[in-house]
């Protein structure tokens, strides 16, 4: 087995050391969440903790760590063994919970061997029975799938486990501490699983560089010698451990005074936190701090001491934000000067559309008035226009874009659109015959097996009687990444009125989201003439971010070049992995005025034509950001480009989560 890297040789983190050593001392503390960016010791404090937990009494070679004291919860081998039981002492149960665990894995299943030697329904224990009474840590938490940690919050709340599936009906004590690692780049945890952690610490890395210089030096000696490394801290380890015994020993008779728990009720009511469960756990982690020092009461000290830990992931706000102000009203041209002759000149780029674009009926191009998008490059004796590169707008919290469910079984990860997979990992959902997986789902089986028992039966010693058409194989869903393309209208109109500042907003904030999702991105823009593919799929979303605070505005609108560069690099995908489903995002006002291939023909029937074309890919999802602003005239061009994509369509404050809450809750009203 791989060796840990010793607790006591760790550099600096004292105070993640003191939450996993409260975790050791007390199990009431609830467990611990560490935040911090990558390469900062989290999992390797974690995974050492189980190298100095101390020892506790159970059943020898029980599955369900039973606990002596509480005969009531036995399982059914250690209460039919009571009189001749041998109780023995073991370490504290750490388990680790894989991210690609499967739910039987975690939350056991019925026994196959049994069920088919002996036609008996026996229960195959998984994670959450060997865990009990002890530890379970999840490595980068915030990515564990919906459904596992659906599980964990159930068995958390309850102090059990409850399998109800393929016929079988049973419960277990389940009561663990939960250690919990995670990097907030990659998105946050769900509400109801992070109130569940009792602590809460942010760490980072170590500044001092002295410091830094021994963490390297000691890891160095570590991987050369892992035993002799152990060797060299194994008094102070035992040292430890011993602390933890008496801390452990000491802790049912510390004293807590009452009127400490009215400061207690105080730090938490100042904090405004959610409930009562920070009350608790301030408690039990004061306890625990009072029984690690060597102390039989709590003092003032200690609860403060504690604090930090317990309120800093519950503290809230006593108040919402205040809204942002309003945008001052657009300057009247006329107040600027008398007369248009000695008015000063102003960039194309930076001034709303005057006169809106002729209806494609008149079959006109829709550049003939509109002043800003007119610059081509051509005109002005071959004068290049000017071009303006504008800052990034406010990012927001996006709600949920995914891409439509079917019967396709793939492979990956990520957190965006769920789908069935050929792995053995995800939901169970249904049942089917030789998928080629190797995922035997029992239940289906015996249920296809069971009418045919009688012809079958014959001299055979076995209770259940298979035949290879009887197997069924598990259909799973997950939630996987998807590929997103970004195609960015950078034309000259889109500088008006800030729209840019906030177009660049909105897909910097669908960026982070892609990145919290584990997707793939591509960014396209098209300005002037043509379109250009800026960054090929790519999971670096911090590359496209960069080249999107840079990309440059001007000049006019070809929108069919957009859309042909942005089919291309589907299509491309799509060659490479047919069962990839792309997400198209198109960020424009619906404008354009210059024509992909015949000068002659309108530019927006050519565009609404395009689009129509890429709708027959249904592989393919579209979904249309209008940038128009909604208090000025709106030409519903960007709408008409949706219909032709068959895209969904928002405009950009549509697509805040906290716009997407207020709709739901007028439709309430």
């Amino acid at each position: 087995m791989r060796a840990n890297f010793p607790f006591v040789a760790v550099v600096g983190q004292d105070e993640l050391k003191k939450s996993l050593l409260l975790c050791a001392v007390n199990p009431g503390v609830g467990g611990v969440l560490v935040r911090g960016e990558k390469g900062t010791a989290k999992s390797t404090l974690a995974r050492a903790l189980a190298d100095v937990l101390p020892e506790i009494d159970t059943a020898e070679g029980c599955a369900f760590v039973c606990d002596p004291a509480r005969p009531g919860e036995w399982c059914t081998r250690c209460r039919e063994k009571a009189g001749a039981n041998h109780w023995v002492k073991r370490r504290i149960p750490f388990q680790t919970l894989p991210l690609n665990a499967t739910e039987d894995r975690v939350s056991g299943s019925l026994d196959f061997e049994e069920a088919v030697r002996r036609g008996r329904r026996e229960f195959s224990p998984g994670l959450l029975a060997s865990v009990h009474r002890g530890i379970l840590y999840v490595d980068e938490v915030n990515l564990l799938d919906d459904h596992l940690v659906d599980i964990l919050l159930d068995a958390a709340a309850c102090g059990e486990n409850r399998v109800e599936r393929e016929g079988l009906s049973f419960a277990h004590p389940s009561r663990f501490m939960l250690i919990g690692t995670m990097n907030p780049e990659e998105g946050e945890l769900r509400p109801q699983l992070l109130d569940r952690f009792g602590l809460s610490v942010a760490v980072g890395g170590e500044t001092a560089v002295e410091d830094r210089v021994e963490l390297m030096w000691r890891r160095q000696c570590f991987d050369r010698d892992p035993a002799g490394f152990d060797r060299l801290h194994a008094e102070e380890t035992l040292a430890l451990r011993r602390r933890l015994v008496a801390a452990r020993e000491r802790l049912p008779g510390v004293r807590l005074p009452k009127r400490l728990r009215g400061f207690i009720a105080e730090l938490a009511s100042e904090s405004h936190v959610a409930g009562h469960r920070a009350d608790l756990f301030l408690e039990q982690a004061a306890l625990a701090l009072a029984a690690l020092h060597g102390e039989n009461e709590v003092g003032e000290a200690r609860i403060v001491e504690a604090a930090p830990l317990v309120l800093a992931h519950r503290r809230r706000d006593a108040q919402p934000s205040p809204p942002p102000p309003l945008p001052p009203p657009p300057e009247n041209s006329e107040d600027d000067s008398e007369t248009p002759e000695k008015s000063p000149p102003e960039n194309r780029e930076e001034r709303e559309d005057a006169p809106p674009p002729p209806s494609p009926e008149q079959g006109e191009s829709p550049s003939q008035n509109r002043p800003e998008d007119a610059d081509d490059g051509q005109s002005g004796g071959g004068a290049t226009p000017e071009e303006n590169v504008f800052q990034i707008g406010e990012t927001f919290r996006v709600k949920r874009v995914q891409a439509d469910r079917d019967r396709q079984r793939r492979r990956g990860s990520g957190r965006r659109s769920r789908s069935r997979v050929s792995q053995k990992q995800g939901r169970y959902v249904r049942s089917g015959p030789d998928l080629g997986t190797g995922d035997l789902a029992l239940d289906a089986t015996l249920r296809a097996a069971a009418p045919h028992q009688l012809a079958r039966r014959g001299d055979s010693s076995l209770a259940i009687v298979l035949a290879p058409s009887d197997i069924r194989e598990k259909i799973r869903e997950k939630r996987l990444g998807n590929h997103l393309f970004f195609t960015v209208d950078a034309s000259g109109s889109m500088g008006a009125r800030g729209r840019m500042a906030a177009s660049k907003g909105a897909v910097m904030s669908l960026l982070l989201d892609a990145y919290q999702k584990r997707d793939r991105v591509a960014l396209i823009s098209f300005r002037r003439n043509g379109a250009s593919l800026d960054l090929p799929p790519t999971t670096s979303v911090d590359l496209a971010g960069k080249l999107l605070a840079e990309m440059p505005v001007g000049g006019r609108t070809p929108l069919s070049a957009g859309l042909s560069r942005t089919w291309e690099a589907v299509r491309n995908t799509l060659s490479k992995n047919p069962l990839a489903r792309p997400i198209v995002l198109i960020i424009t006002d619906g404008r354009s005025n210059v024509a992909l291939r015949d000068p002659g023909e309108n530019p927006l029937h050519e565009a609404w034509r395009l689009a129509a074309a890429m709708r027959q890919d249904s592989r393919v999802k579209y979904v249309v950001v209008d940038t128009e602003d909604a208090d000025a005239m709106n030409f519903g061009l960007a709408a008409e480009l949706a219909g032709a994509l068959g895209a969904d369509y928002f405009k950009v404050n549509d697509l805040k989560v906290e716009a997407l809450v207020n709709i739901v809750r007028r439709s309430e009203w």
